[in-house]
């Protein structure tokens, strides 16, 4: 019995992938503030990000509670309702990883700033706010903003689940040529 072309794992599954896909979210992982000690008296953090099935990890920063990453990792996106989870965990050499704190974003409004038609707009100008509430995780407002090339946005996330902490990220949207798009 041979695969017909919609079945997981044949040839043409990329196809199928190219076809839901929308574009890519880079996610700039740029630093932690203020982070939960987990070791004697700091800690060795990575950020593990995911998104629906995909699950991408920066490296690890040793006997740091702040520590500045500044490393991308890109997620395809199919479907823009899913949130972009984020989970900082502390390495441990003899032992499972200790959780420092997770978090969660909403990329619904920035995928509805990026439908808007902003070439017109100087470089600069701020698209949407999005204002910290229970429903989400900010730490501050968050503003998406033009910059004459793409839709940026940087969030300032408090961590949920641990004592203290906060992870400043930025969302950038890449066109990926033969994606659906938005």
């Amino acid at each position: 019995m041979t695969d017909s072309p919609t079945t997981p794992g044949s040839g043409n599954s990329s196809s199928s992938l190219m076809n839901n896909l929308l574009g890519l979210l880079r996610i700039r992982v740029k630093r932690g503030v203020n982070l939960a000690v987990r070791d004697v008296r700091s800690s060795d953090p990575y950020v593990v990000v995911k998104m629906g099935k995909q699950k991408l990890k920066t490296r690890v920063i040793k006997k740091d509670v702040n520590p500045e990453w500044n490393e991308d990792l890109t997620l395809s996106v199919l479907d823009p309702s899913l949130p972009v989870k984020l989970t900082v965990y502390d390495h441990d050499t003899f032992s499972l990883d200790d959780k420092m704190g997770d978090a969660e974003i909403d990329i619904k409004p920035y995928v509805e700033a990026l439908k808007m038609n902003l070439q017109d707009l100087p470089s600069g100008t701020i698209v949407t706010r999005i204002q910290p509430s229970r429903q989400n995780c900010l730490a501050e407002e968050s503003s998406i903003i033009w910059n004459g090339e793409k839709v940026v946005q940087d969030l300032c996330l408090r961590l949920r689940n641990v004592e203290c902490g906060e992870l400043e990220v930025q969302l950038q949207w890449i066109e990926l040529p033969g994606s659906r798009g938005l």
